[in-house]
């Protein structure tokens, strides 16, 4: 199972601030065990294919690959015109990947807006994510919807945060070699369910997997709760990444329950939150993934 690593900790100076430089963080990875580093559509124009072009030649010098691109799509909001844009730019993103190497890319169903209902926020789900996976087929991308938390761009928390409509959303979208899950347990903590439950649910569709772990700074689930109810971009400060093995994830339990199921994708490192220790703590995570992976014969 090929280990690869996303710059958490680092991604909004390369994004948005641009005090980092990507090739700063391609370098940075020779500090890691790692097979690949993950990207995300942040780093550069989705149109600037030229910058996506060197980015993964860089990466190849480097004898490592770019096995996924995240995107976040917004597919929940009630303006059709609006949502055809998400479209495009996933489409984009797609085609970002195919410049990259990259098998998988990243969507998402959007916001969880209060105006929208579960049943409309599904129904515009399906029609989008299915518009871009046939347009996926056509480039050799495979599109892995997470159960993601949040983007750090975004107003409200992700429309199937929850393992419920998480799983309703996937039960609408038929079985397809170009779409699977990218599980990640951390954000099943956040939403204040349990991480094995969501895998056990969707464990023969994930294709990948963001390792991460969580800790409360401050506080507890009751004031996250608080926090989310009113909206506000970026994430909550009170729960934060932490070196993985380290926090509320039962990685011997994930992993066992992935070998069960035959899992063979990548698995990456998604650490943070401090870039002051960024490094450190992303090569700990490693070992640790390591140790565990060769422990359960994980190929």
């Amino acid at each position: 199972m090929p280990l690869a690593a996303f710059p958490k900790c680092f991604v909004e100076a390369l994004a948005d601030e641009r005090e980092m430089r990507v090739e700063q963080w391609i370098e940075m990875g020779d500090q890691f065990d790692v097979d690949g580093f993950e990207f995300f559509t942040g780093f550069a124009p989705l149109e600037a294919h030229r910058t996506w072009e060197s980015y993964a030649k860089l990466v190849a010098k480097k004898g490592r690959s770019i096995p996924m691109l995240c995107h976040s799509s917004d597919f929940t909001h009630p303006d059709a015109a609006y949502r055809r844009e998400q479209i495009a730019r996933q489409k984009a993103a797609i085609d970002v990947a195919a410049i990259l190497g990259a098998r998988y890319c990243r969507i998402l169903t959007g916001q969880r807006r209060p105006e929208v209902s579960r049943q409309d926020g599904i129904k515009w789900v399906k029609e989008c994510i299915l518009d871009c996976v046939e347009y996926a087929a056509t480039r050799g991308v495979v599109l892995n919807i997470e159960n993601h938390y949040k983007d750090h761009t975004w107003l409200y928390p992700e429309f199937a945060q929850k393992r419920e409509v998480f799983v309703e959303v996937l039960s609408e979208l038929p079985r397809s070699e170009w779409l699977g899950v990218n599980y990640d347990p951390s954000n099943c903590i956040i939403a204040g369910e349990d991480p094995i439950e969501m895998l056990l649910a969707v464990k023969d569709r994930v294709v990948t997997m963001h390792a991460s772990d969580r800790f409360f700074k401050d506080g507890n689930f009751e004031d996250l709760q608080k926090l989310e109810a009113d909206p506000v971009a970026g994430y909550a400060s009170i729960l934060q990444h932490g070196v993985i093995g380290r926090g509320m994830n039962d990685y011997d339990r994930i992993f066992s329950i992935l070998k069960e199921a035959g899992f063979h994708g990548w698995v990456s490192i998604e650490d943070g939150p401090d870039p002051a220790t960024g490094a450190e703590d992303i090569r700990e995570s490693a070992l640790f993934l390591r140790k565990k992976m060769s422990e359960y014969r994980l190929p």
